[in-house]
């Protein structure tokens, strides 16, 4: 019988199987950690990381030190302007014709068209006040032009035998107020004899004796009419 021991391990074995032994109980804990911590819902460190690349991840990337931010440039897609309304040209208005002139220069002498402000709008209430009294006053001649009483005085020195007789009744152009909107003749004689009476109310006078169709605004409203020329003298 052999009583010799049997010979012991040597110490270098026993420490590599110690080291084995504590790497397979570490192992063991990582996975025994893992599966607690996905149980538990506890975040893993890779779940707080930061997400790099991908469409519409966004950057959480810290400011440079310069302050510059880096990012992605975004382009804006163009717009293009709309092209401004253009207005067509205006066209020139046509000269128009006088209104108080018909279209060979003569005045609508039965009107109240072409008399100066002063004659016309006293001569409208004159009217109005005249129409109301049962009276009818009506305009048988009003603003001439400086050419028909031309005409007018030719054929007064035709009818009278002269010049001096006819400016009596017609002066020439550059005397009379017709042409210059500031005389009116009225009939019927009925009328005029009312406006003869009632004028002065309104401003209105009957200017001549041999005339007592013609009428001026000779005197303020109101007031009493001046005294009456015997008839028209060219000055």
């Amino acid at each position: 019988m052999n009583n010799e021991e049997p010979p012991r391990r040597s110490l270098s074995v026993r420490a590599r199987l110690l080291s084995v032994t504590g790497l397979a109980v570490v192992a063991s804990l990582l996975v025994w950690h893992g599966q607690v911590a996905d149980f538990l819902g506890f975040d893993s460190p890779g779940d707080k990381a930061p997400v790099i690349g991908g469409a519409g991840a966004p950057d959480t990337r810290l400011p440079r030190a310069d302050g510059d931010v880096p990012s992605t440039p975004v382009s804006t897609p163009a717009v293009t302007p709309k092209p401004k309304p253009t207005k067509p040209p205006k066209k020139k208005p046509k000269p128009t014709k006088s209104p108080s002139t018909s279209d060979n220069g003569a005045y609508d002498e039965e009107s109240t068209e072409g008399m100066s402000p002063k004659l016309r709008s006293r001569l409208l209430k004159a009217m109005a006040a005249a129409k109301a009294d049962g009276a009818t006053l009506r305009i048988n001649s009003g603003r001439r032009s400086a050419a028909k009483q031309r005409r007018l005085l030719d054929e007064a020195i035709v009818k009278y035998g002269s010049y001096k007789a006819a400016v009596r009744w017609v002066l020439p152009p550059e005397f009379s107020e017709h042409v210059k909107g500031r005389a009116v003749d009225i009939t019927p004689a009925a009328g005029a004899k009312w406006l003869e009476l009632n004028g002065y109310r309104y401003g209105i006078c009957r200017r001549y004796d041999n005339e007592p169709w013609h009428f001026e605004a000779l005197t303020t409203p109101g007031r009493k009419c001046p005294p009456r020329e015997p008839y028209a003298l060219a000055e």
